[in-house]
């Protein structure tokens, strides 16, 4: 029985994400797509949610990959989407957005020539998902005072300034951190805690700090839980520093640990965001899907190769 070549490569891309440099190059991208024998079909990302009816209709057996254009908020609704759908794609990402925290795990590109390469590569690396009352991330799920920054940032700029408008809001909110009592319930343990604010990592950085989570592993079926005690406003700066170094998880006022369920519980509201887009209401259950996803990348990065395969996406 002959096996039919797969020619075709769906093309999800967010057109306002970032300083337009995935838009304004669009036309090159698909020539040079197109170039390898390649259909694209592009998916805008709108609203209306359009992915939801392209993975609803679409057969996977005819296409080669998924290529993702923008921020994690952008790669968030794509994967989510490829799950609930069952879809299980090789997944090329085009950084495209604010921080792009998701591709810097992999230590992907900026510039358009060595991503449209990686894409039309055979490299990819295995990466988890986290689950959040029952909706998918990619990168981190985050609690508390400081979530409200990132969704009262203004997005023309935040497609300016870039990370830096996070940190400009981020100053402007200090006044108003308040601690807020939070249970974390793990198979192993449980923890009473008085927070300001708590990560649930998949991958190392959030928000621009690129070691807020240092030790995170993309793919060893855990979880990486960061949180921030009750701490006086006058050593929060100190703490910054060290979480800028990646130093923060031996600090008295930072809990870590590992695990691959959670939840969550508190008497009061917290605020909550998943990929820098607004998250579920508490109690939170937390699990990971292990390997879930196949992330293409370049073969001479530096990655461990126990987590790479070659091959499987060229049909």
């Amino acid at each position: 029985m002959k096996v039919k070549k797969r020619k075709r490569v769906l093309m999800f891309y967010n057109p306002h994400a970032g300083n337009g440099l995935f838009k304004n190059n669009l036309d090159f991208i698909i020539e040079k797509i197109q170039a390898k024998g390649l259909q694209v079909i592009p998916v805008r990302a709108s609203r209306d949610k359009a992915i939801e009816t392209v993975f609803s209709e679409i057969d996977p057996d005819e296409y080669r990959q998924i290529i993702v254009a923008g921020g994690d908020g952008t790669i968030n609704i794509c994967v989510d989407a490829m799950i609930r759908h069952d879809i299980d794609l090789p997944v090329a990402i085009f950084p495209a957005g604010t921080a792009n925290d998701f591709a810097y795990y992999f230590e992907l590109p900026h510039e358009i020539a060595p991503m449209i390469k990686i894409a039309m590569g055979n490299e990819f690396t295995y990466a988890d998902v986290g689950v959040c009352n029952g909706r998918h991330f990619i990168n981190v799920a985050a609690m508390g005072t400081l979530v409200d920054v990132s969704q009262k940032t203004d997005p023309n700029l935040k497609n300016t300034i870039g990370v830096l408008s996070y940190y400009l809001k981020g100053l402007s909110e200090v006044h108003n951190l308040k601690p807020l009592p939070i249970t974390l319930i793990t198979p192993e343990k449980t923890y009473e805690e008085d927070m300001y604010f708590m990560v649930v990592m998949n991958g190392k950085s959030a928000g621009g700090f690129k070691k807020i989570s240092p030790d995170s592993e993309i793919n060893d079926g855990k979880l990486d839980v960061i949180l921030f005690r009750e701490i006086p406003v006058v050593e929060l700066l100190p703490l910054l520093v060290n979480v800028a170094q990646g130093n923060h998880p031996k600090h008295k006022n930072v809990l870590t640990f590992q695990t691959e369920k959670l939840r969550l519980e508190s008497p009061v509201e917290i605020s909550t965001d998943v990929d820098g887009e607004k998250g579920e209401k508490f109690p939170l259950e937390f699990a990971v899907l292990h390997n879930r996803l196949r992330i293409f990348t370049d073969p001479d990065n530096g990655k461990d190769d126990t987590d790479r395969q070659s091959g499987s996406s060229g049909h």
